[in-house]
C-alpha cells in the first residue's frame, strides 16, 4: 500500500494547528499521568480514563462497524493493552523527564512499522532530522538520574511500540470516524482495565475514596483532553498524511512535559537533558526545513498543471 498524491500535499492550517494542540496535550498529560499513578493503582487510573471517555464518546457508537477481526487487534495494541502498560511504567519511576523523552522512541517505532507494513516513503532531509531527533533523545534517555527508573522505562518502551502499531494499523480503516474510533476503544478498554485493577491491585474503593481533587482533575483531562481531543485528531492526521510526515513533530512533546517536570515536580536540567533537548529541537527543525520545500515544490507544481 503507498501513498495517495494528497497525502504528499503541504500541511493545511487547520492539520498545524491539530499538530499544535495535540503536542500541547500529551506534554501535559505525561506529568498528569505521574501524579495520578502516585496516588491510585496504574490499571484503575486506565480504567477510569477511558470509562470517563465512554460517556461522553457514547453517541459515537453507532452502526455499521468494521469487522470485528480487522479493528479487534487495533483496538487492543492502543488500548488496555497500551495504556495499561504505559501507566504501570508511570507508577514505577521517580522522575518524569527521563521516561518522557524514552516514550518518543515510539515516533521512529512508527515510522519503521509504516515502512514495513504500508510501504510508506520519506524524503531524505525528514528522515535525517528524524534520525538526529531519535539520536536526540535516546541522549536524553542516558541521563544518570533515570538510571532507577529503567524498569518503568523498558515497561513504558514496550507501550510505545503497540501504540506505534496500532497507529500505523489504523491508516488502514480510513473509513472509521476518529471519535468512532475511540468510542469502540473505550468500551473494550474501560471493563478489560478496571476489571484487572479490581482483581489485582488491592484495595481500589479505598484508594479512589482517599484521591485529591488534583488527582481526580489529572485523570479527567487524560480522559476528556487526550482519549477525546488529541488522540482522535492524531487518528484524523495520520488518515490523511503518511504516519512518517506527522509524527517526527511530536517530538517536541517532551520539551512540554520536562519543562512541567522541571518547573513544577522536582526534576533537575541537566547536561543531558539540555544537549539532548538541542540535537531534538535540531531535528524538528530539519524536518519544517523538508516541509517548507515540499509546499513550495507543491505550489509550483500546481502553477505548471492547474489540475
Amino acid at each position: 500500500m503507498t501513498a495517495s498524491p494528497a497525502s504528499r500535499t503541504p500541511f493545511a492550517p487547520i492539520e498545524w494547528a491539530a499538530i499544535a494542540v495535540i503536542i500541547l496535550v500529551w506534554g501535559i498529560n505525561n506529568a498528569a499521568a505521574k501524579v495520578a499513578t502516585g496516588a491510585l493503582p496504574p490499571l484503575l487510573v486506565g480504567g477510569l480514563r477511558f470509562g470517563i471517555a465512554l460517556l461522553v464518546l457514547w453517541p459515537f457508537l453507532k452502526p455499521p462497524f468494521p469487522p470485528l477481526r480487522q479493528v479487534l487487534p487495533i483496538i487492543l495494541m492502543i488500548g488496555p493493552l497500551h495504556f495499561g502498560l504505559i501507566y504501570w511504567g508511570f507508577s514505577m519511576i521517580e522522575n518524569l523527564s527521563p521516561m518522557v523523552v524514552a516514550l518518543q522512541l515510539w515516533i521512529p517505532m512508527t515510522a519503521f512499522f509504516a515502512w514495513r507494513v504500508l510501504g510508506e516513503t520519506m524524503t531524505r532531509s525528514a528522515l535525517a532530522g528524524m534520525i538526529i531527533a531519535f539520536l536526540g533523545v535516546a541522549w536524553m534517555s542516558l541521563d544518570p538520574k533515570g538510571a532507577g527508573d529503567l524498569p518503568g522505562i523498558a515497561i513504558g518502551l514496550l507501550a510505545s511500540a503497540l501504540w506505534a502499531l496500532g497507529t500505523v494499523f489504523v491508516r488502514r480503516m480510513p473509513g472509521v470516524p476518529p471519535l468512532k474510533m475511540q468510542a469502540m476503544t473505550s468500551v473494550v478498554a474501560a471493563p478489560i482495565l478496571l476489571g484487572a485493577s479490581f482483581a489485582f491491585e488491592g484495595d481500589v474503593v479505598g484508594a479512589m475514596a482517599s484521591a485529591s481533587w488534583l488527582v481526580w482533575g489529572t485523570v479527567l483531562f487524560a480522559a476528556l483532553a487526550s482519549t477525546v481531543g488529541a488522540t482522535a485528531l492524531l487518528f484524523w492526521l495520520v488518515q490523511r498524511r503518511e504516519a512518517g510526515r506527522v509524527t517526527p513533530w511530536f517530538l517536541l512533546t517532551p520539551l512540554v512535559s520536562c519543562g512541567l517536570g522541571i518547573g513544577l515536580m522536582g526534576d533537575h536540567m541537566t547536561l543531558n537533558l539540555a544537549l539532548g533537548g538541542g540535537a531534538t529541537l535540531a531535528g524538528v527543525a530539519l524536518v519544517a526545513l523538508s516541509e517548507r520545500r515540499a509546499a513550495a515544490a507543491a505550489a509550483a507544481r500546481s502553477r505548471v498543471d492547474p489540475t
